[in-house]
């Protein structure tokens, strides 16, 4: 018996509208449709006045419901792969079905659309030749902190996604650890509220206080300078200061320096000079 294909099929990020012919003709001849959310895919479908049988696909079945779609595939069957909204598989679930597919010799086909870190990329004005995505860092500010300490020093520009509620931490976290570089904050891309804030990371934060945050966020931050090991990489921002104080340089000018190194505001250090 010949398998079936396994159609990775991205859907708009926003409006309705943004889908391809093609998306919408393989949608229409597929057996199934795997949808992370079936109450929103079925909305989707309605539009186009598609009608096919839907299965739940989502990250708390993803490997269970998965293996039982690799043998429906094995047995013929055609399935459309959609999420909620952009390319499956690009922070939304669809990695370990389509691992699957490849390891069991099950043909893949993925339907070009768009993402929401491509248009934030696009729209943000900073270096789009090379450029690192990160998805969602993690929830808990600990963990966060040590991953943006990781790509601190990434050279490319980064992307990052966020929910409205944790926004603001993680816009706080950049600062702190990043320094105040340029930032590009996008939400509601393609919908009717659609905002881009360029700025530094300070800017950013203060526009956001007087607003109240919804919608899915796409960080885009400029790159930093590529500094794996830096003498100064485990010292406080006193201690960094100390440092150039006991070489005999004047405490402003030793402000300027570390502000420059560290890539902060020299309010920041200068605060941090104040009882020393």
């Amino acid at each position: 018996m010949k398998k079936g294909i396994l159609y990775i099929c991205p859907t708009p990020i926003g409006n309705l509208e943004d889908i391809t012919l093609r998306t919408l003709k393989v949608l229409e001849k597929v057996d199934l449709i795997a949808a992370e959310d079936t109450r929103r895919t079925i909305k989707l479908l309605n539009h186009y006045e598609i009608k096919k049988p839907l299965t739940s696909y989502h990250e708390h079945n993803e490997r269970q419901k998965g293996d039982i779609l690799i043998k429906k595939l094995e047995d013929g069957i055609n399935i459309g792969l959609v999420s909620d909204a952009g390319m499956p598989g690009i922070s939304d679930p669809g990695e370990y079905l389509i691992s699957q597919a490849i390891d069991n010799d099950i043909e893949l086909i993925v339907l070009p659309g768009g993402t929401a870190a491509i248009s934030a990329l696009v729209l943000s004005g900073l270096p789009t030749g090379k450029f690192v995505f990160e998805g969602f860092l993690s929830s808990k500010k600990k963990d966060r902190r040590k991953a943006l300490e990781k790509i601190k020093y990434e050279e490319r520009t980064i992307i990052l996604y966020e929910s409205p509620y944790r926004v603001l931490g993680l816009l706080k976290d950049i600062r702190d650890i990043m320094g105040n570089r340029k930032i590009s904050v996008s939400r509601e891309i393609t919908k009717v509220y659609e905002e881009t804030i360029r700025g530094t990371v300070e800017e950013v934060l203060n526009s956001f206080q007087e607003k109240e945050l919804k919608g899915e966020f796409v960080l885009t931050i400029e790159g930093g300078e590529n500094k794996e090991v830096n003498y100064y990489e485990n010292l406080t921002i006193k201690e960094h200061l100390t440092f150039y104080l006991d070489k005999g340089l004047t405490k402003k000018d030793a402000i300027k320096i570390v502000s420059k190194e560290r890539n902060m505001s020299k309010n920041i250090v200068y605060r941090e000079s104040l009882d020393i």
